[in-house]
């Protein structure tokens, strides 16, 4: 198996989402490995946003275009003729999607239909990773890792079309993209993959844990804290999306058609069971790193978020021999040495974005 820098460069990327939090650090690593990156994504919705303190406008073909327009998102694609596909434009948040629901489904459900209708049309090998969330689980709140053969649920509307997005996804596989068909019918290896609460420099979401830690340390105010005891599966935003890269890499490896058509599934990118922390936890974890104070606002009528939720990454590790870099710790005190460095020490958000992906992928070992 070749190295992400030797499988990456010079392939035609196509990736949507690509002005997000998640798919900005995407970018800018794929970049950095040499692949020609093709965007498809609404414009930033946060100032300050990542994809702009990164200047990725002018480095790779930016399509602002929402994933709804089904004709749109084909004639981009098709243009395109991606090697690689990775599909991460989404409706984000929990909260939000009781206000939208509407737009979370359409959104989610059926911007992942375009995408894969696109590919019916492609006529050439790629390789689709389609990523959706740990949430796409039917969550009980068992003290249990969920494993990927565990069934797909949801509460809120968010974490529903999470779990229909990968039913979405398995009936594509299943009735145009069969592994035991490629070569034959169509050309596209296609897998999902689930990652959990991620965290990291360039995340300025509103309503998201760390954001607001961040941005009320820089402030000097106490950190509002909505839910204490929920528990997460956290990691830095560099550990799954080594997981999508490494994923779809193994893709391309159809020497084994066993092996491939096992690789033709979901996937969990989860971090270490240590890693399962509390907010609270979390909280003081980066208060270690940046000294200040939090308060309890947890709300007794607020809308329903899941307390407890675990990933089993055991599949990942067999199949791919993809393992979390990074521990709770490490994971905090990189996200930490960001937001302090840009908000405080006015640094280049660029240059310490790059050299966090360098450190990481001298020790991914990719």
């Amino acid at each position: 198996m070749s190295t992400l820098k030797n499988h990456y460069r010079g392939k035609k990327v196509l990736l949507t989402g690509h002005t997000g939090f998640k798919g900005s650090w995407m970018a800018e690593w794929l970049l950095g490995l040499g692949a020609d990156v093709v965007g498809i994504a609404l414009e930033p919705t946060e100032q300050p946003a990542l994809f702009d303190q990164l200047r990725l406008k002018d480095r790779l073909e930016h399509h602002i275009q929402d994933i709804r327009d089904a004709e749109k998102v084909s004639a981009i694609i098709t243009n395109a003729q991606p090697d690689i596909v990775f599909h991460l434009a989404a409706q984000p948040l929990v909260r939000y999607s009781y206000d939208h629901p509407i737009e979370t489904f359409d959104t989610n459900v059926m911007g992942t239909v375009h995408v894969l209708d696109a590919l019916r049309k492609l006529g050439k090998p790629c390789e689709a990773v389609m990523v959706t969330t740990d949430k796409c689980y039917e969550n009980k709140e068992v003290d249990r890792p969920y494993r990927e053969d565990d069934p797909m649920g949801g509460h809120d509307p968010y974490s529903a079309s999470k779990g229909a997005c990968e039913l979405v996804v398995s009936s594509y596989r299943r009735s145009f993209f069969n592994p035991a068909t490629y070569g034959q019918s169509h050309q596209i290896a296609l897998a999902s993959a689930r990652a959990g609460n991620v965290i990291g420099g360039g995340d300025w979401a509103l309503d998201r844990i760390v954001p607001d830690c961040m941005r009320t340390l820089a402030e000097e105010r106490p950190v509002p804290v909505r839910n204490p005891h929920a528990t997460r599966p956290w990691q830095h935003v560099l550990e799954p999306l080594g997981g999508y890269m490494v994923l779809a890499m193994h893709l391309a490896d159809r020497s084994s058609a066993d092996e491939f058509k096992s690789r033709c599934s979901g996937f969990n990118f989860g971090p270490d069971p240590e890693s399962n922390r509390s907010v609270r936890e979390l909280v003081e974890e980066v208060l270690a790193c940046w000294p200040g104070a939090w308060e309890d606002q947890s709300n007794p009528d607020a809308v329903h978020e899941a307390g407890l939720l675990n990933l089993s990454i055991d599949k990942a590790e067999k199949l791919l021999g993809w393992m979390p870099v990074w521990n709770f710790e490490t994971a905090i005190r990189e996200t930490v040495r960001w937001y302090r460095g840009v908000l405080k020490q006015d640094m280049d958000a660029l240059e310490i974005t790059r050299n966090q992906i360098a450190d990481y992928s001298e020790r991914f070992g990719q």
